[in-house]
C-alpha cells in the first residue's frame, strides 16, 4: 500500500506542478509581451523546462507503477497483470484511455521544451513568444485532462492483487512498442506549426518568414505520422488475421485525416515561400491539421465509435469536443481579423505551372479529406439526430478513393517537370518524353503477366509515369552534384514521391489480385493452391502463464514450416488468431488457422491468402521515411536573380521584420531541375 500511496501521490503532485508551470508560463509570457519586458520573456524558458520535467516525471511514475504491479491504482488494475511479459507491461501505459493521454502529454511537453530551447535567443520576439503561449495553453488543456477525466493515478478498489492486462491484440506483437509513440510524435508534432500560425495571425506577421521557423517541425511531424500509419498497417497485417493493411476503420481514418491535410500543407507552403501566394489556404490547412488531431482523439477515446483500435467509454469526450470547437472558432476568427493582411501579392499566371499543379494537388487532398471525414462522422450525426445506427463501410471509401488516387498519380508525374509561372507545350513534351515511356513499360509488364482490370492497369501506368518523372529529376541532380544532390527539399521530395508510388502500386496489386482458399487438410497430406504446395505436419497445443492455444505446422513448397495459431488469453477468454506469413518479393503467402482444431488432431482447416507485391508497401514506406529525412537537411541551391528590394529571409536566431515579403517574385523560366531548394 505504501508504494501505491507514493505512486498515486507523486503522480498527482507532478501533474499539478506541470499545470502550475504551464499556467504561469502562459500568463508571464503574455504579460511580458504586453509590457515589452524582454527580461521576463527570456525567463519563460524555465517554465517550459518545468512543464517538460513534470510531464516526463508523471509518465515515469506511471511506468514505475506498472513495473511494480501497483494494483492499488485503478489504471494498473485495468491494464496491468502479474502474468504480462515485461515488454508488454511497459507498453500497457498506452493501451487504454488514461495512459494514452499521458503519452500525448509527455510528447507535447517535450516539443514545448524543444521550442523554448531552439528559440532561446528569440524569446523576446513577439512571434516566438506568442507561439510559446499557444504551446503552454495546449499543455494546460492536457494537464487538466490528466488531472480530471483521464486521471491515470486514481486509486482503485482495495484488495485487488492482479488485473486483466492489456487488450490481447496489444500484447501479441512487438510493433505495439513502436506504432503508438511514433504516431503520437506525428500527431502532437503538428502543434508546433499550428502554434506559429496562430502567433503569426496575432502579431500580424502573416507573410512568408514565419514558415521558415516551422518548416522542419512540420516536415518531421508529417514524417512521423507517415511512419506511424505504415506501422499501423503492418500491425494490422501481422496481428488481425484478415490479411489486409487498411480497412477504412474510423480509427484508421482518424490518423489519415491530418495526414491528408498535412500533405497538402507540405506542398502548398512551397508556393507561399516562392510566390507569396496561398496564405489563407496554408493557415487554414495548418489549423485543420491540428484540429483534426484533436477530433481524431475524440473519435478514438470518447467511446462514440466501435473499433478494434478504439478505447472504452469515458467522460473525456465533451472536453475534447469543446477544445476542438475553441480551436475552430478562435482560428477562423483570427484569419477573418487579419483578412486584409492575408491578401497574396502574387497570382497564378497559368494553370500549366508548378504553382497551378500544387493548387490542384491541394484541392484534391482537401476534398478527399472531406470525403473521409464525412464517411467517418456521418454515422455519428445520424445516431445523434435520429437515434438509429448506420454504418459507412469500405465500399464507400474505396469507390471514391480510386479516382482521387489516379488523379494524384497523374499530378505527381506532371508537377515535378513544370517550371514556375508558365510552361510551354514544347517544354512539356521534352521533359515528359522519358517518363511517358516509363508509364508505357509499367503498363505493358503487368499485361504480359495476365493482369486485368481497367483501374488497376491505369494505376500501374500512371505509377510508372510518375516514377519516371521523379527519377528523371533525381538523375539530373546526381549528375550535377553526385549523391549530395539527393539532399534537400526538392530531391528529398522526389524520393518521397517514389515511395508513395511504390506504396500505391503495392496497394493496388495486393487488393486487386489477392486470392484465397480454405484448405481442409490431414497430417502428411500435400495440397496445391496458387502454384504452391502445402503440407500439414502437426497440430500442437501450447500453454503459457497468460494463455493457451493451438498451432499447426505447415510446410510451404516443401521447405520451411510456418505456424499459424489461435491463442486464448486466460484473463479474457477470447480467441485471437495469429497468422504466419512467408514473405516474398513477388508475393506473400499468408496462413491462418480456422477455429475448431484441438491439440493432437490429425486434421485442420487452413485459410491461404496469396498477396502479390505486398512487401513493397513496407519498402515504399521506408523510401518515404528516407525522403523525409533528406528533405529536412539543407541542399545546395542555385539562386535566381531576385528583386533587389526583397528582403532576405533572416536566420532563425534573429527577429524578422514585420513586413514579410515572399522569398522571390522573379520570373522563373529555367528548367525546374536546375533549382534544388533548400
Amino acid at each position: 500500500m505504501l508504494a501505491a500511496t507514493v505512486n498515486g501521490t507523486l503522480g498527482h503532485s507532478v501533474l499539478l506542478i506541470g499545470l502550475v508551470c504551464a499556467t504561469f508560463g502562459a500568463l508571464a509570457t503574455v504579460y511580458g509581451i504586453r509590457t515589452g519586458d524582454g527580461r521576463l520573456l527570456r525567463s519563460t524558458q524555465r517554465y517550459a523546462f518545468g512543464v517538460a520535467g513534470a510531464g516526463i516525471a508523471a509518465f515515469a511514475v506511471m511506468e514505475r507503477a506498472l513495473i511494480q504491479r501497483d494494483f492499488s491504482l485503478k489504471y494498473v488494475q485495468q491494464v496491468g497483470s502479474a502474468d504480462t511479459p515485461f515488454i508488454f507491461n511497459i507498453t500497457a501505459i498506452w493501451s487504454a484511455l488514461e495512459g494514452s493521454i499521458l503519452l500525448w502529454l509527455v510528447i507535447l511537453v517535450g516539443y514545448t521544451a524543444v521550442i523554448a530551447r531552439r528559440f532561446r535567443k528569440r524569446l523576446d520576439d513577439p512571434l516566438v513568444a506568442w507561439a510559446l503561449v499557444v504551446m503552454f495553453v495546449v499543455c494546460i488543456f492536457f494537464f487538466v485532462l490528466t488531472l480530471g477525466p483521464a486521471d491515470a493515478f486514481k486509486a482503485g478498489p482495495l484488495g485487488v492483487t492482479s488485473g486483466l492486462g492489456p487488450n490481447p491484440l496489444l500484447q501479441n506483437h512487438i510493433l505495439v512498442l513502436f506504432h503508438p509513440p511514433i504516431l503520437y510524435l506525428g500527431y502532437v508534432g503538428m502543434t508546433v506549426p499550428f502554434a506559429f500560425a496562430i502567433a503569426a495571425l496575432i502579431t500580424g506577421r502573416v507573410g512568408e518568414r514565419w514558415l521558415t521557423e516551422t518548416r522542419r517541425f512540420a516536415l518531421f511531424a508529417w514524417g512521423f505520422l507517415t511512419i506511424g500509419i505504415i506501422l499501423g498497417g503492418w500491425w494490422s497485417y501481422e496481428v488481425l488475421g484478415w490479411s489486409g493493411v487498411w480497412g477504412w476503420d474510423p480509427v484508421e481514418n482518424a490518423s489519415l485525416l491530418p495526414w491528408l491535410t498535412g500533405t497538402a500543407y507540405i506542398h502548398s507552403v512551397l508556393v507561399q515561400e516562392r510566390r507569396g501566394m496561398l496564405r489563407v489556404w496554408n493557415l487554414t490547412l495548418l489549423v485543420s491539421t491540428f484540429a483534426l488531431t484533436i477530433l481524431g482523439t475524440f473519435l478514438t477515446r470518447s467511446g462514440v465509435i466501435k473499433s478494434v483500435h478504439a478505447f472504452s467509454n469515458g467522460s473525456i469526450g465533451p472536453y475534447l469536443l469543446g477544445f476542438f470547437g475553441v480551436i475552430a472558432v478562435v482560428s477562423l476568427g483570427l484569419i477573418a481579423w487579419r483578412g486584409d493582411r492575408l491578401r497574396s501579392p502574387g497570382a497564378i499566371d497559368s494553370p500549366m505551372s508548378r504553382e497551378g499543379a500544387f493548387l490542384a494537388n491541394n484541392v484534391l487532398f482537401t476534398i478527399f479529406a472531406f470525403v473521409v471525414l464525412l464517411g467517418t462522422v456521418f454515422p455519428l450525426i445520424v445516431e445523434a439526430l435520429q437515434n438509429r445506427t448506420i454504418k459507412v463501410g469500405s465500399p464507400y471509401f474505396e469507390s471514391l478513393s480510386v479516382p482521387f488516387g489516379l488523379i494524384l498519380l497523374f499530378l505527381m508525374a506532371v508537377a515535378p517537370v513544370l517550371p514556375w509561372r508558365k510552361a510551354s507545350a514544347e517544354l512539356l513534351r521534352e521533359r515528359l518524353f522519358w517518363p511517358a515511356w516509363g508509364g508505357v513499360i509499367a503498363l505493358v509488364v503487368p499485361l504480359a503477366f495476365g493482369a486485368t482490370g481497367f483501374a488497376a492497369l491505369l494505376a500501374f501506368g500512371l505509377g510508372g509515369f510518375a516514377a519516371g518523372a521523379a527519377s528523371r529529376q533525381l538523375i539530373l541532380a546526381t549528375r550535377r552534384q553526385g549523391l549530395r544532390g539527393l539532399i534537400g527539399r526538392a530531391n528529398g521530395g522526389m524520393v518521397v514521391h517514389i515511395g508513395v508510388i511504390i506504396v500505391a502500386v503495392a496497394l493496388v496489386a495486393s487488393t486487386t489480385y489477392t486470392h484465397s482458399s480454405t484448405l481442409a487438410m490431414q497430417v502428411g497430406q500435400v495440397k496445391r493452391y496458387g502454384g504452391h504446395t502445402f503440407e500439414l505436419v502437426e497440430v500442437q497445443g501450447f500453454t503459457t502463464a497468460r494463455s493457451n492455444g493451438v498451432r499447426v505446422q505447415i510446410k510451404v513448397d516443401g521447405g520451411q514450416a510456418y505456424a499459424p495459431a489461435i491463442t486464448t488469453f486466460t484473463n479474457f477468454g477470447s480467441n485471437i488468431p495469429t497468422p504466419s506469413v512467408r514473405n516474398g518479393v513477388l508475393n506473400d503467402i499468408y496462413l491462418t488457422l480456422d477455429p475448431g482444431s484441438k491439440p493432437g488432431d490429425t486434421t485442420a482447416s487452413i485459410k491461404v491468402f496469396i498477396k502479390p507485391l505486398i512487401i513493397w508497401l513496407w519498402i515504399g514506406g521506408g523510401l518515404m521515411v528516407l525522403g523525409t529525412a533528406l528533405s529536412g537537411f539543407p541542399g545546395k541551391r542555385r539562386r535566381l536573380p531576385t528583386d533587389p528590394t526583397s528582403a532576405l529571409i533572416p536566420s532563425t536566431d534573429r527577429p524578422p521584420r514585420d513586413d514579410d515579403a515572399p522569398a522571390s517574385t522573379a520570373s522563373d523560366e529555367r528548367p525546374s531541375e536546375e533549382i534544388v531548394s533548400v
